[in-house]
């Protein structure tokens, strides 16, 4: 992997994956319920907030020309530090791309397979994974290149497609429950793009590593965009998604659009490219936390790895005894693993490495 450079907009729409799959989740929901019709003002706000973290992290990383997150962690503690922080990733890339994996399948089995077992639908997940993780890495981006811009389009098409049922008044009251609620209590929504975490190992795998900063701003930017035409399309459609626990709530969205007598029930067309970006983004994931093991052990290759990390998602993946365990998990633990993991520890091992590297030079 660390042969293998990836291009400008390979790279945004790797940070964009993330950001995607989650929304195909419960994230529209869970931002309907924490701000309710201030949604859309509140998603402009942590928008605004989420690109100045971002440029925050490129021009930090710029002190350490072509080193990681990992990297950087051993220059400030040492091999020892390395060891815990690249662990700390490799849990987190595991687990939440595992809960999230669950969910989407229960989805899966409630709408089309309701009398199979959930381990076999996973067990197919596991299975693509394992072989695209196989091929070169430049293989599964570039196919990543392909379905995350035709799930972007496919939203725009599903917001447009379906104005003729929004009730606009919905947006009423603007500030929800108040400034509070919208602007301090909604930070917590700042965990939505936590696709960010990718720029923490980018700069290793960069054809123009100069272009980190227009990767980092167009990402966030364009997830920005994404994210509130999801939200909006459920605000204005379904005023009751935000007191329901409602399974895959864009699905419900998608059985609404028709055009005609012939372009009716498209949401299969829609839930197809839901699993190609969720096979995507799964083996995105799990090739990044065989990089970071792979730089913490000096093992040589990681094909012995394809298989193990394969069975830990999937065994991950199996814990939650239902889909109520799981979607708590990524609805009530998740961003905190972001907002901690993602936000506070990477930021503040760059922020203090770069403060010992000045007082390193003027020493």
């Amino acid at each position: 992997m660390t042969k293998s450079k990836i291009g400008t907009v390979e790279a945004i729409m790797l940070v964009l994956t993330i950001i995607v799959t989650h929304t195909i989740s419960s994230l529209p929901r869970e931002i309907l319920v924490s701000v309710k019709s201030a949604s859309i003002i509140n998603l402009i706000f942590v928008s605004i907030l989420a690109i100045m973290f971002s440029y925050l992290i490129v021009k930090l990383l710029e002190n350490f020309p072509g080193s990681d997150i990992i990297d950087i962690s051993e220059y400030l503690g040492g091999k020892a530090f390395k060891t815990i922080v690249g662990t700390i990733f490799i849990i987190f890339f595991l687990v939440s791309s595992s809960i999230l994996l669950r969910n989407f399948c229960e989805s899966l089995k409630i709408i089309y397979f309701p009398m199979t077992n959930i381990v076999f639908i996973l067990a197919l997940f596991i299975l693509a994974i394992c072989t695209v993780n196989r091929l070169d890495f430049n293989a599964s981006l570039k196919t990543n290149l392909l379905i995350v811009p035709l799930v972007l389009v496919s939203m725009v098409f599903l917001f447009f497609a379906n104005m003729n049922k929004f009730v606009p008044e919905r947006i009423f009251p603007i500030f929800g429950d108040g400034l509070f609620n919208t602007f301090v209590l909604g930070l917590g929504n700042l965990a939505s793009f936590g696709g960010i975490a990718f720029l923490y190992f980018l700069p290793p795998y960069l054809k123009q590593p100069e272009k980190m900063k227009k990767i980092a701003v167009l990402s966030i930017g364009i997830s920005a965009v994404y994210l509130i035409l999801c939200v909006a399309t459920l605000l204005f459609m379904f005023s009751f998604f935000i007191d329901t626990n409602e399974i895959t709530p864009l699905y419900n969205a998608t059985r609404y659009i028709e055009f005609g007598n012939f372009f009716q029930r498209l949401e299969s067309v829609f839930l197809l490219t839901w699993i190609l970006v969720f096979a995507c983004y799964i083996s995105i994931v799990v090739k990044f936390a065989m990089s970071i093991f792979k730089k913490l052990t000096n093992i040589e290759t990681k094909k012995p790895l394809i298989d193990i990390f394969g069975i830990l998602v999937l065994g991950i993946s199996l814990i939650p005894k239902n889909y109520a365990i799981s979607d708590k998990f990524e609805t009530n633990i998740y961003p905190y693993l972001v907002l901690g993991i993602v936000f506070f520890l990477g930021i503040s091992i760059l922020l203090l490495a770069t403060l010992m590297k000045k007082r390193q030079k003027h020493s």
